[in-house]
């Protein structure tokens, strides 16, 4: 049952006097006039500005990959220590995202914008400028706040002013962004190396976001309500130290042997902080104060569509980290040309989100998710015959089909997600699919290397070739996720497309 179909009780029931969180009325439609299917021109305008933000933050995680060799020689720092830049971001990510669907209520649209910009800008710069590894490790944190805040806040302002019939179209456009920026970061980052060093990689994105940051300053306003709803530090600290603990722990898992942590001691702190926080989530939601709202877990249509997406999640990032593995260190290929074999594939899952959006608006997510998925297992299979001999083209072909399988997938799955809840929940539905995206995409890493590790060094120690030793671990973890992404397919058969509401009511 829908959390807000369920019946008025203490834990789900909405106080009266509270008003709905919908998008503002228009004031040069008549009353009773049937609302315009054409979004008003300061919305419109909205919608591209955070557009160009998310594109300017996911676009900033993804250079790291090529830039971390540069940054560890110009610094003198090892890799055990060089990869915190990037551990530092997703355990920033994890901590901050949680938080989100109380910041978006209680500062609104504008203020979210300015804020997540803001800490972004000054990050990025922090960063062009650092004189040492420290300043560098905290720009990245400073950066990851910004990033962490921008999408729940695009997701939501999307959810509240865009029609419930023109949800999957616009969802697209946010799937562009979300597949073609980390795409082109790795591309980006190999082609300013070279002339510009590692700072020029944050160089070049200082400009754009300071021209976002000054655009969405002259332009941007609420679209939604605010609350006046307090923050409860007890939450903010279980959330921080669980959702961190997990994160860490995960990583952990990933690095085999290199960590100095057993990874199951954080894991197993992780899991009984967030343990706790679930608890205190449940106290609060009953005064309607709770930082993350667990009643979005109440709703099927939310619950089934975040757990097919946590699952595309994890195969995704597990096979994005393993392809550069296998392509420079199996195959000799140079990072840049690594980043440009991965760029057809994250193009093209990019372009083809409006098509499916369009696509979701008429047939719903079924007809999309399942041969989405079934082209991501096929893909899977495909990689899990690589050898060391194998043909650079079979992979990039490959990568193309996993990258169009998981087009068909996310949007239907973001847009099924968030439209079966009630727009006062949109905020913390957004923040809960955040959060599961940064828990997938760990454990997706740590899965996809630990396999990839295991098996590896087992054939190495039976005196096969490096090489082919290498593959030979990259075929048992794709052979995984391709059975993981069964579980997709399952829940996949379940999706409904959630029923659109009158006009003048909140959608369900």
């Amino acid at each position: 049952m829908d959390a807000a179909a369920a019946p008025p009780t203490a834990a789900t029931a909405e106080p009266a006097a509270e008003p709905r969180t919908t998008a503002p009325a228009r004031a040069d439609l008549p009353a009773g006039a049937p609302p315009s299917d054409k979004l008003p021109r300061e919305h419109v305008t909205v919608i591209a500005l955070l557009l160009v933000a998310a594109f300017v933050v996911i676009l900033n995680e993804t250079t790291m990959s090529v830039a971390l060799p540069p940054i560890m020689a110009d610094l003198g720092v090892t890799a055990a220590t060089g990869q915190w830049l990037t551990t530092v971001f997703m355990l920033t990510m994890a901590v901050v995202i949680p938080t989100t669907g109380f910041l978006l209520q209680r500062i609104g649209t504008r203020g979210s914008y300015l804020l997540a910009m803001s800490l972004f800008t000054a990050g990025t710069l922090l960063a062009a400028l650092a004189p040492g590894f420290g300043v560098l490790v905290t720009a990245r944190v400073v950066q990851a706040s910004g990033t962490a805040i921008m999408m729940p806040l695009l997701m939501t302002t999307v959810m509240n002013i865009v029609p419930p019939h023109h949800r999957g179209r616009v969802m697209g456009n946010v799937s562009l962004v979300i597949a073609a920026a980390p795409a082109m970061g790795p591309t980006l980052s190999g082609a300013v190396l070279e002339p510009l060093g590692w700072r020029g990689v944050f160089g070049v994105v200082l400009p754009i976001a300071v021209v976002a940051l000054v655009l969405g300053a002259l332009k941007v306003r609420d679209v939604s309500d605010r609350s006046r709803k307090r923050l409860d530090l007890l939450s903010l600290l279980l959330s921080a130290v669980g959702f961190g603990a997990l994160i860490f722990g995960l990583s952990a898992l990933g690095e085999g042997g290199a960590s100095p942590v057993p990874p199951v001691l954080p894991l197993v702190v992780g899991a009984a902080f967030l343990a706790l926080f679930a608890w205190r989530q449940v106290a609060l939601q009953r005064v309607d104060d709770a930082l993350l709202d667990l009643r979005v877990f109440a709703s099927r249509g939310f619950s089934t569509g975040l757990a097919a997406m946590a699952v595309s999640m994890l195969a995704m990032f597990g096979a994005l980290i393993l392809l550069p593995l296998i392509l420079q260190d199996a195959m000799g290929l140079e990072p840049l040309a690594t980043g440009l074999l991965v760029l057809p594939g994250g193009l093209a899952m990019g372009l083809l989100g409006p098509v499916v959006g369009n696509l979701y608006d008429r047939v719903g997510p079924r007809p999309l998710v399942i041969p989405g998925t079934l082209l991501v297992i096929v893909a899977m299979a495909g990689m899990a015959t690589v050898h060391a001999d194998t043909s650079w083209a079979f992979l990039l072909a490959a990568h193309v089909v996993l990258s169009l399988g998981l087009s068909l997938v996310f949007t239907p799955l973001f847009t099924t997600a968030l439209g079966s809840l009630t727009p006062r929940f949109y905020s913390h539905g957004s923040a809960a699919i955040g959060t599961v995206q940064q828990l997938a995409g760990a454990a997706g890493t740590a899965m996809f290397v630990a396999l990839f590790s295991i098996r590896s060094q087992a054939l190495a120690a039976d005196g096969v070739g490096p090489e082919e030793a290498l593959t030979g671990g990259a075929r048992l973890a794709f052979v995984v996720g391709a059975a993981v992404m069964v579980l997709a397919l399952v829940v996949g058969t379940t999706l409904r497309k959630p029923a659109e509401a009158p006009a003048g009511h909140a959608a369900h």
